[in-house]
Formats: structure tokens, C-alpha cells, sequence
């Protein structure tokens, strides 16, 4: 893989001051429930702006943040219960930016590369909700048997990572951080899944990943090297977010509100009652309650009332920094050639639904 160089802008460093940054990706092929509704089901009469579907499809992903909460808790369907709620489960960014541009979600989570590679590559998608800041829950895990004792011991090794995640971001930028190229590591590409049993197999030194798999690395005779909050601390930040299809903001805008609000019920059980989140968040993510713990202590979650922050999405009138800090990421996915071009800092200040939080 070619190595580039990227120069990173003041707007990491004073995003890190003001966040508290703890964990976890960073992220497929669809699974749970199906629906039998049509397309053309989905195309009924205009809305009054008040109208609710007749079913919401959530993309979502296995981190332990606010909204796997309000999926254990059922938050949703107390929420909307004359509405099917179908959840989607993904391995990944790009799956599920695979999946907006087909149309067939309405709402999905992304880490800050593949959202960056999405809203530049024109996906019909918003920003609607920020859930996180990833922290130590993203890793570089080697195996303890190996003779790997930091990130300049790669060299010649076989390093597993999901192409276009956060991860594979993190790694990337802790490896020019040290001045290492790329090139003289084998960087493979791997869903999560597949990461985990190429390690059991002993087919891999090393995976750069996030919870819960690294957990299992851990658990499997792994030990870690760097972590995500490490490479945030030097400028290189990573987050996941909500985007909301284009079509369906238009035509439910009540039900993006409601659903923020229900996102906003999981975060605040989140971070109030910890023990019960994560005895919820264990069946979700596969882990031990304690392991639960210890996943949710590396990642700063956030709530509603942070989305208007000028750090987050802002208002309309005053963008966030949010914005910067995704045309940073897409600059930087130019310079792999992941994506053939960035745009302008006011596409990605465009594509933030930051109306939604001004009374």
C-alpha cells in the first residue's frame, strides 16, 4: 500500500482539548429482520411533514454507544408503536454506504472515513446525530508470541484491517506519525468476522480493529501496541456518526426528531445507569458484562444537547467543527487514492442536519 503524506489542520488538536476521548470504530453484509413493505408502499401520498412511515429501517452497527442501548432497551419501538422497526445490521462504513445509495436503509452509522468518503463521492445522505469519539476501543493487537514490541517491529508483518474504516484510518495515520511506510508492511483487507478467525488460524501478526472483536484478540493471546486515542492525541481523530436518506428526511421529518430523541434516551441511560447499559450491551456485543464495562469506559459517547455544539455539527448559522474535521479525513483518503477527489469545506458543512437542533 503507497504511503502518503497529509498535514493535519489546528481543528484536531482543539477538538481533543474540549473531548474527553475514551473509545470505540470504528466499522457487511445485512441480517435481522426483513420487511415485506414495496417501494411503492414507501411512495405514498405527500407528507403533511407530521406523517410517520409505516417502517424504519436502522443500519446499524455492533459498538457499544448509545444507539446499541436503545436497540437492547427496545427504545424504538416504545417510540413508534404503530411503526415496524426493522434493525440492519452491518460490518461496516461502507456497507452501509452501500446500503443508502441503494436506498434500502433510512438511517445508518458510519465512522468518520467512510461518511467522509460518502458525502464526497455524493451519497443522498445527511448528518443527523454524532455518537461518538473513539478512543482506546479501536487497537493495533499483535500477537503475544511475536516478536512485535512497537509499530516500527511491523515491518515484513501481515496486519488485518477493514479497508475505508476508521481503523484502517487510525493505522494508517499512526504509521506516518512514526515516519513508517506503509509499503514495507502487508496490510491486508478484513471484516471484523473474518479478522478474528485469520487470527486464530495464526494467518495474521497483527489487527487494527475495534470492539468487540479486539476484546477477543485480547482474550486469544493478543496484546496491544497502540490505540486509536493514542493516534487522536497526535492529530488524527476518528468518530462515528447517524446519516439520515435524503428521501426520508424530506418526508418524515418528524420521525428523524423522534428518533434523535430516542437516541438521545439510550445515551442518557448510557452514562446514568452504566451497570444496566452494560448488562443490556453484553447479549448485543457478545461480551461478559465486565468486558462491556471496560468497551464502553473507551468511548466518549454523546447526547443530544452536544450536537449543536460548535465543536460538533453547530447550527446553521455556525457550522461546526465537525465539518472540518471530515473534509480533513476526505483530504487524507485523496492522498490513499481511496477516493478520487475531495470537495469543499462547505459540501460537508451542507450535508449536517444541524437545523434539527435549534429551537
Amino acid at each position: 500500500m503507497k504511503q502518503y503524506s497529509i498535514k493535519l489542520s489546528p481543528i484536531f488538536a482543539a477538538i481533543l482539548l474540549s473531548v474527553i476521548v475514551l473509545i470505540v470504530s470504528a466499522c457487511g453484509n445485512s441480517s435481522t429482520t426483513t420487511t415485506n413493505q414495496t417501494d411503492a408502499d414507501r411512495s405514498t401520498a405527500e407528507s403533511t411533514g407530521d406523517e410517520l412511515p409505516q417502517e424504519i429501517r436502522i443500519g446499524y452497527q455492533v459498538s457499544p454507544n448509545g444507539e446499541l442501548v436503545a436497540k437492547a432497551l427496545g427504545l424504538a419501538e416504545q417510540k413508534f408503536p404503530n411503526v415496524k422497526i426493522s434493525w440492519l445490521k452491518f460490518d461496516s462504513g461502507r456497507d452501509v454506504n452501500t446500503a443508502i445509495a441503494s436506498g434500502s436503509i433510512d438511517f445508518g452509522l458510519v465512522g468518520t472515513p467512510p461518511g467522509a468518503s460518502g458525502i464526497s463521492q455524493g451519497l443522498p445522505n445527511k448528518i443527523y446525530y454524532i455518537h461518538d469519539v473513539i478512543g482506546e476501543s479501536e487497537a493495533l493487537v499483535v500477537q503475544d508470541t511475536s516478536d512485535i514490541q512497537s509499530l516500527q517491529d511491523l515491518k515484513g508483518k501481515t496486519v488485518a484491517t477493514t479497508y475505508g474504516s476508521t481503523s484502517h484510518f487510525s493505522l494508517l495515520s499512526a504509521l506516518k506519525q512514526e515516519s513508517i511506510n506503509a509499503t514495507d508492511i502487508k496490510i491486508i483487507d478484513m471484516q471484523a468476522p473474518d479478522l478474528l478467525a485469520a487470527w486464530q488460524r495464526g494467518d495474521i501478526d497483527g489487527a487494527y480493529t475495534w470492539q468487540p472483536v479486539q476484546s477477543r484478540l485480547l482474550a486469544e493471546n493478543g496484546r496491544i501496541i497502540i490505540t486509536s486515542k493514542e493516534v487522536a492525541e497526535k492529530g488524527a481523530l476518528t468518530g462515528e456518526f447517524g446519516v439520515v436518506h435524503n428521501d426520508f428526511i424530506a418526508k418524515y421529518p418528524k420521525a428523524v426528531k423522534l428518533y434523535i430523541e430516542v437516541l438521545d434516551e439510550g445515551t442518557k441511560f448510557y452514562r446514568e445507569q452504566p451497570e444496566q447499559a452494560a448488562e443490556a450491551l453484553s447479549h448485543e456485543l457478545g461480551l461478559s458484562v465486565e468486558e462491556t464495562l471496560k468497551a464502553m469506559s473507551e468511548i466518549t459517547v454523546l447526547d443530544a444537547a452536544a450536537q449543536s455544539d460548535p465543536k460538533y455539527l453547530g447550527t446553521p448559522e455556525e457550522p461546526g467543527q465537525f465539518a472540518a474535521l471530515l473534509k480533513q479525513t476526505a483530504d487524507f483518503l485523496v492522498e490513499q487514492q481511496s477516493i478520487k477527489s475531495a470537495p469543499e469545506l462547505s459540501v460537508f458543512e451542507e450535508a449536517m442536519l444541524n437545523e434539527l437542533y435549534v429551537d
